[in-house]
């Protein structure tokens, strides 16, 4: 039995439908309340869009409205947190018999399962879907993290997924791209689609008590999921690709060691999509040299070439040469109770200081890609998440 000192009440009946803006799942207003205050507060999204891109893009949202209303280019239904099963029959009760229409707004879902998807073909739903113009995808969760579906340029992507941060969803600035998306719930997207892209809350329409009950089959899984605990097969060799290659040797952490910072950030959040970029580099994800090459890519795009002039050096070390720190080292053994360090059993690595590294998904890779091209720290004032860790 568990017990708790306290205890939160919240009245869902009570919560109006809501949006978050570009580029922060926190950035949320009701979107009555956006609709009713779209100027200010788009205006407000492309300043910070300003910010962003560094100059190197435009994303403009002001030149969207039309009559009053909000037209967005994009609506998505996916993955892990969108494309459940009653968020697709609530869908389909929206647009049944409805059409997106032919405009520049496209809307596309991604069940959440392939027995998920099944059952939705079954009971006829995928051909609701379909019928209304609505684009379905296999079960993946592809453009949450831009691995597909990226917005066009200059548009405005509202989603059922878990993260928008900048260029989350594909674009790159850097190129002159600029894209941003939007998260909302599945049922105001798909009211949003049924009003042929205008935003439009899921409290204007009335079609979301007729959801059948979900029934799970296992055949999927059974006839292409290969059970393999308590059956391992030592003996049968690993298929690699040339993409596919294992962890570098790293060696072990001298007593002490000397940081170069090869990149300074003082934004007030880093997100682990700076740190390693998600959508195309994810098919480097076997690969760990590979992925390192596009750590801070949109963020600082000189700190891998730093980062590994840095590794060289430690590479020289290694070999018995410190002579490029000869001067590093004569001032470190001023300090007092390191007069007698010796340079060749310091190890040598990069460092990246930031404000509050580490906002967003899980990724070890925000960490790793660092570690494989000579990193060896972070200095932070404190890290956005605390799962984040070096």
């Amino acid at each position: 039995m568990a017990y708790y000192d306290g205890c939160i009440s919240v009245d869902l009946s009570a919560i109006k439908p809501m949006i978050a803006l570009p580029f922060h799942p926190s950035n949320v207003y009701e979107i009555d309340t956006l609709n009713q205050n779209l100027t200010d507060i788009l205006r407000e999204i492309e300043i910070e869009s300003e910010r962003v891109a560094h100059g190197k893009a435009k994303l403009s949202l002001l030149d969207k409205v039309e009559n009053g209303r909000l037209k967005v280019q994009q609506g998505i239904i996916a993955g892990c947190s969108g494309g459940n099963y009653e968020n697709v029959i609530a869908a389909a009760n929206a647009l049944r018999g409805q059409s997106c229409g032919n405009d520049t707004f496209s809307l596309a879902v991604y069940p959440s399962s392939q027995p998920v998807f099944m059952d939705l073909a079954k009971k006829g739903v995928v051909a609701d879907l379909i019928g209304a113009g609505a684009i379905i995808r296999t079960a993946f969760c592809g453009p949450c993290f831009g691995a597909g579906d990226t917005p066009i340029n200059n548009g405005l992507s509202i989603r059922h997924t878990t993260r928008n941060f900048p260029n989350r969803e594909g674009s790159k600035p850097a190129n002159g791209q600029m894209s941003a998306v939007a998260l909302m719930d599945a049922r105001s997207i798909a009211a949003t689609a049924a009003n042929g892209g205008y935003l439009t809350s899921a409290s204007e329409l009335d079609c979301w008590d007729n959801v059948p009950e979900y029934a799970f089959d296992v055949t999927p899984y059974k006839n292409r999921v290969y059970q393999g605990f308590v059956k391992g097969a030592t003996q049968q060799p690993l298929i690699y690709g040339p993409n596919i290659k294992d962890w570098p040797e790293l060696g072990a952490l001298t007593d002490n060691i000397v940081l170069k910072v090869c990149s300074k950030i003082l934004d007030e959040v880093t997100t682990t999509d700076e740190l390693i970029p998600s959508g195309e580099t994810s098919s480097y994800r076997s690969n760990p040299i590979g992925l390192a090459e596009f750590t801070l890519s949109r963020r600082d795009p000189g700190y891998v070439g730093r980062s590994k002039a840095t590794a060289e050096l430690e590479n020289q070390r290694l070999a018995g040469n410190v002579s490029e720190l000869t001067e590093v080292f004569a001032r470190i053994k001023q300090i007092a109770g390191q007069e007698h360090i010796d340079p060749l059993q310091t190890e040598i690595g990069s460092m990246v200081y930031a404000v509050k590294p580490g906002d967003g998904s899980a990724r070890e890779q925000a960490a790793s890609c660092q570690r494989v091209i000579g990193g060896l720290a972070n200095i932070a004032e404190e890290y956005a998440t605390k799962r984040y860790r070096f």
